[in-house]
């Protein structure tokens, strides 16, 4: 009897470890899938980030270290204004809908400030700027241009909702990573901006996601 009641304990130990065992392993693993998960979602978005080096590297400046991400960052800005201020001036003007002009009002409003900051930063940091738009966004005023009136909307909504899109992506990766507080300052206002871009080109109806980010 003794014997029974003896092994009878055991094996409520050896069930009663197993079960503590069993709990501490789905534990550990429901704390270590959310991190793999993240981790790999991280690193899938950085890998869609990058930016163009100048070969320059990082010098000090008063505003703090100064890196060719910094230096890509502000040349963007400006670029992104050259030709998207010109977009939404013309959404204003050819906008048959109130909500296609209103996205031009912003985009006017918004790269008009984005610009004026990303001048300032350039005299102070001493980073040459470009003054006309690049080949590649030529190409897409020379689009819209040239667009019917009935393809005007979605071209416009498209082709500048995802240019933002592409930028957002710069944008975090810069806030997050620069330790210079003109930079920084710029990528406050830039985050805040092409959010609000984003939303105003969304709410004219004529984006297609499904095609967004097809090329």
């Amino acid at each position: 009897m003794r014997s029974i009641l003896s092994n009878s304990a055991t094996s409520g130990r050896t069930i009663a470890t197993g079960l503590v065992v069993a709990a501490l392993v789905a534990t550990l693993a429901a704390l270590l899938l959310p991190v793999q998960l993240f981790g790999e979602t991280a690193s899938a978005a950085t890998n869609t980030v990058s930016y163009d080096d100048d070969g320059g590297g990082t010098v000090n400046t008063r505003y703090g270290p100064l890196t060719p991400m910094d230096r890509d960052f502000v040349r963007k800005v400006r670029l992104a204004g050259l030709w998207e201020m010109p977009a939404g001036r013309q959404a204003q003007e050819r906008g048959k809908t109130a909500a296609v002009r209103t996205a031009g009002d912003h985009l006017v409003a918004g790269h008009t400030e984005l610009d004026r900051r990303s001048v300032q930063a350039g005299r102070a940091l001493g980073i040459p700027l470009p003054n006309q738009p690049s080949a590649e966004q030529q190409g897409w005023l020379g689009q819209l241009n040239s667009a019917s009136d009935a393809e005007y909307p979605r071209l416009f909504a498209e082709l500048l909702r995802r240019s933002h899109g592409k930028v957002f992506g710069l944008i975090a990766m810069v806030r997050d990573q620069t330790r210079n507080t003109m930079v920084r300052a710029l990528a406050n206002k830039a985050n805040s901006t092409v959010l609000d871009h984003i939303t105003v080109l969304e709410n004219t109806g004529q984006v297609d996601f499904d095609t967004l980010h097809s090329s």
